[in-house]
């Protein structure tokens, strides 16, 4: 089995949950007593939301790099960056390291097109919605049509996972704007809905949508631990 190393804390809410599917998938492979054998270095998340709200992208770039390499250093097979917004500085951290960074989007995008799926509705945080780190790469890559909220949509959805998900806060009055947000992606046109931030699963899930929702976190977990498991 080789060591999974996570970058960790962006929030650490979503961390938490990453932890456990690791183990959980883990235990679903092999059975028995085995679980995942995970390195984490998990950072201050208030540090890093700084460098995102000022756009000082290179810094926050340094910072998981920096984490990157001490996990290769502590024997870590490959990584995974635990957020979805921050892959976009995965180019940068990949290319310093010598071992495999495992994409949150490419592990999405694989399982959308496993199931048929080719139009797709995105939500996450403004960076991820509004920015082409990962739309386009879900475009241009593998041949996804993405569409994204209205930008009042966008808004409400960012400030919900900064100033609710990420505390760990839960409400049932934001639970239903996603809902309806999601709504609204189906009815134009999406076939199932990314949520492409990590913090989005403690919010909704399949069960309260007619389309279906496609968990990043669960999904980039599981692509980690058959990678992990693989000869």
């Amino acid at each position: 089995m080789k060591t999974i190393g996570l970058i960790g804390g962006m929030s650490w809410e979503s961390t938490v949950v990453y932890y456990k599917a690791l183990n959980t998938f883990t235990k679903e492979k092999l059975g028995g007593l085995h679980s995942a054998k995970v390195l984490i270095n998990s950072i201050d998340f208030a540090e890093l939301e700084v460098l995102q709200r000022t756009g000082e992208w290179d810094k926050s770039a340094d910072m998981l790099l920096d984490c990157a390499q001490s996990l290769q250093k502590a024997g870590a097979d490959f990584i995974l960056i635990g957020t979805n917004t921050m892959h976009k500085v995965a180019p940068q951290v990949a290319s310093d390291i010598s071992i495999p960074l495992l994409h949150i989007a490419d592990a999405t995008a694989q399982r959308l097109i496993k199931d048929g799926v080719t139009k797709v509705g995105l939500l996450g945080t403004a960076y991820t919605m509004e920015q082409d780190f990962y739309k386009g790469r879900l475009k241009e890559e593998f041949g996804l049509e993405v569409i994204v909220p209205n930008g009042v949509q966008r808004k409400l959805a960012h400030d919900v996972i900064y100033n609710e998900l990420c505390l760990g806060k839960i409400n049932q009055r934001s639970k239903q704007d996603y809902v309806e947000i999601i709504n609204d992606l189906q009815e134009q046109g999406a076939e199932a809905v990314i949520l492409g931030c990590t913090e989005i699963t403690l919010l909704v899930s399949n069960e309260d949508t007619r389309v279906p929702l496609y968990d990043t976190t669960a999904i980039h977990a599981e692509a980690a631990v058959e990678l992990a498991l693989a000869d």
